[in-house]
C-alpha cells in the first residue's frame, strides 16, 4: 500500500458505536484489493473494541477504495433472549482520493440508524467520514468532516439484514 515519495498519508480507522444489542463477531476490511484487517471472534472480545486502527502510512496519490464486511450477532436477555439467534451482515464501501502533500483520515463508523420503531434488521449501518490536512509541521485543516453520500444500491446491499 505504501508509495509516493512526497506523496500523501492516510490513517484509516473503524469505530464500533453499536449498542449492546449487537455484538461484533467478524470484521473484514479491504483497501485497494488488499486485506488490511480480518478478525473473527464469537467470544465478544472483538465487539469490546470500540476503535480499531486499520491503516497508517504513506499512500500513492489518486483514487482508492475501502470495502467493509461486518457480522453482528444479536444479544439479549430475559424476554429478549431470542435476539441471540439473529445474525446481521453489513457491507459497505467508500471511494476516496489521496491528494499529493495531504494527510487524509478516513473513519468508518458502525452505528444503529433509526429508532425503537425501526425493525432490528434495518438498524445496523455504516457511516464514512473524511478529514484532510496539509502534510508538515504547519498542518492547517484543508477540509472538514463529510459523511459519505448514500450510494444507490439495491435494498439490503449497504445496510445489512437478518440472516
Amino acid at each position: 500500500m505504501g508509495g509516493g515519495a512526497a506523496g500523501s498519508r492516510a490513517e484509516v480507522e473503524f469505530k464500533n458505536e453499536m449498542s449492546s444489542a449487537f455484538i461484533l463477531t467478524r470484521a473484514l476490511i479491504v483497501m485497494d484489493g488488499q486485506i488490511q484487517y480480518n478478525r473473527q471472534d464469537d467470544s465478544g472480545a472483538l465487539g469490546d473494541q470500540k476503535s480499531i486502527p486499520i491503516y497508517s502510512g504513506s499512500m500513492p496519490p489518486g483514487d482508492h477504495t475501502i470495502q467493509l464486511a461486518l457480522t453482528f450477532r444479536g444479544n439479549g436477555f430475559g424476554v429478549f433472549s431470542y435476539l441471540r439467534g439473529y445474525k446481521f451482515e453489513v457491507k459497505s464501501s467508500h471511494a476516496f482520493t489521496a491528494l499529493e502533500g495531504k494527510a487524509l483520515a478516513v473513519t468508518a463508523t458502525a452505528y444503529e440508524k433509526g429508532d425503537i420503531t425501526t425493525p432490528l434488521e434495518q438498524r445496523p449501518s455504516v457511516e464514512w467520514q473524511e478529514k484532510v490536512q496539509a502534510l508538515g509541521p504547519a498542518a492547517a485543516v484543508a477540509g472538514g468532516t463529510t459523511p459519505a453520500a448514500p450510494a444507490a444500491a439495491p435494498p439490503g446491499a449497504n445496510g445489512g439484514g437478518a440472516k
